[in-house]
């Protein structure tokens, strides 16, 4: 591991290979994996969990309840979050709640994705596999695998390939990608999507 003298790294569970940049700080109990690439400015707190091979773009913040699969992207300033129904925990209403960690909202992105920036990710959402987030958008339900989501709220707008470009219709059950030439079948995904 190699870390910028500005980062603050009070995690001993990261990988070797893996770069954090100026001003990063890493939480104790934050696990990041192997040949990682942790941008500027980023902020991962405890109980997180990164794979190998992921790059996190400069800004990003990812909280408690978050995990993060292999070779996943997450696009600068991409927000992540864990509570559904937020207040401070300061006031006197709540404070029963948050003594709790019970909160905390799960948050599970497939191996392969990529998160556009400026992207907004609710708590309790599955991201599948090689899935893509359009920058901008605002993911409020589950994301099939290969899925290209796009808007506000993010609405399915195609498939993509494992490559990241778009698919292409080839018969009723399979999709073909013209730049690496894979053929996908998105059938399976789009039965397990929960809208």
């Amino acid at each position: 591991m190699w870390c910028h003298p500005t980062a603050l790294v009070e995690s001993d569970e990261i990988g070797e290979g893996t770069r954090i940049w100026a001003f990063a700080h890493i939480m104790r109990g934050a696990r990041i994996g192997l040949n990682c690439n942790i941008g500027d400015h980023v902020f991962i707190e405890e109980g997180v969990t990164i794979g190998d091979n992921v790059t996190v773009k400069n800004g990003v913040c990812i909280w408690t309840g978050v995990e993060i699969g292999n070779g996943v992207f997450i696009g600068p300033n991409a927000v992540f979050t864990n509570d559904l129904y937020p207040r401070s925990p300061r006031l006197s209403v709540v404070k029963d709640r948050y003594a709790k960690r019970d909160w905390i909202k799960r948050t599970r992105v497939g191996e392969g994705a990529s998160i556009g920036a400026n992207a907004t990710i609710n708590p309790n959402i599955v991201l599948g596999a090689y899935s893509t987030i359009g920058a901008g958008s605002v993911v409020t339900h589950n994301v099939p695998d290969f899925a290209k989501m796009m808007g506000v709220p993010a609405r399915q707008r195609g498939w993509v390939c494992y490559c990241g470009y778009p698919l292409e219709k080839r018969d009723s059950q399979s999709l073909y990608c013209s730049a690496c030439k894979h053929e996908v079948d998105v059938t399976r995904a789009a039965k397990a999507f929960v809208k």
